[in-house]
């Protein structure tokens, strides 16, 4: 059993505009269970994100049977996990964590379109096509549907509505291999799927987007939940395509170009999973911030 206290310092980006600073408490975690065939190596993101706007007052990370546990930061974000070698029999790994959330909101009016030319170095990637997110692919149809729309904040809402949409939610419809495109074609998906269509209609716009992966308050059935962010007059927001949860209660694991980058769990060697539980509660029984169908502030915490 392994206790830390973190914290973590980042870049502070400046605003424009007026800001509403809320913050909360959210208790979040997961149990996973494996049996193991042959020696394993198990590379785990499961671990809450440390920065300015997310603060992990304490956490917990226990192996059964004990074992060497090696922390590591993957990724030009610093992506936190965990790297263990499981040996043959059953295997369990539990993770749980208090962390204060502190998020910025601000009214989505007010929220235009970064300029290509005034882009971060750093944020230039989140432009580009990715293994799931085809975004030049969809630039026609893109410019088509969402072209003629005010730039800002209410075109990426527009593009989060459109695939809510046109896309059934459908547990088991895809695989580790779909793509943005597959799933247009298809019209079904999961959350990750949801994020993959939206980040590539967001590129194929000129609007830089990634991936998130996190725990989500109130996701029914609970789970690790896939959202995204859009990069919109200097700074991050969050996104939800499914509107399955408020984005005031989403706790960052990881953040990628898509969810190749930030895969809960990454095994090398024979092992299968035998159960999986996952927890995100609110200390307030989330009592404020926007809703899955509320825009009109928009919310940032990276």
């Amino acid at each position: 059993m392994r206790d830390s206290l973190a914290c973590a310092s980042a870049r502070l980006r400046v605003c424009r505009y007026n800001k509403a600073v809320s913050m909360k408490t959210i208790y979040v975690g997961c149990q996973l269970k494996y049996y193991v065939h042959t020696p394993t190596s198990f590379l785990l993101n499961i671990s809450a994100a440390m920065n300015d706007f997310q603060r992990i007052c304490n956490e917990r990370i226990e192996v059964t049977p004990d074992q060497p546990l090696e922390q590591c930061q993957v990724g030009p974000l610093g992506n936190r996990l965990f790297r263990l070698i499981g040996q043959p029999g059953p295997l369990s790994i539990g993770y749980q964590a208090e962390v204060e959330l502190r998020s910025a909101a601000v009214d989505s009016n007010n929220v235009g379109e970064s300029n290509y030319s005034s882009l971060p170095p750093e944020v230039l990637i989140f432009l580009n096509p990715s293994r799931y997110c085809e975004s030049d692919k969809l630039n026609r149809f893109a410019m088509n549907e969402f072209g003629w729309l005010l730039p800002g904040y209410s075109r990426v809402t527009a593009i989060c509505n459109w695939t809510f949409d046109h896309l059934t939610y459908t547990p088991g419809s895809t695989g580790p291999s779909t793509t943005a495109c597959d799933v247009l074609l298809q019209r079904a998906g999961v959350c990750r799927d949801y994020a993959h269509v939206a980040i590539s209609l967001c590129r194929a716009m000129g609007i830089p987007a990634r991936y998130v992966a996190g725990y989500a308050v109130h996701l029914q059935p609970p789970d690790f939940h896939g959202f995204f962010e859009a990069f919109l007059d200097g700074r991050w927001f969050l996104f939800d395509a499914t509107r399955m949860a408020p984005v005031g209660g989403f706790v960052r694991i990881g953040t990628g170009r898509d969810a190749a980058d930030v895969a809960f769990a990454t095994l090398v060697g024979a092992a299968e999973s035998v159960e999986m539980s996952v927890w995100a509660n609110d200390s307030d029984s989330f009592g404020g911030g926007p809703g899955p169908d509320d825009v009109r502030s928009g919310l940032s915490s990276a």
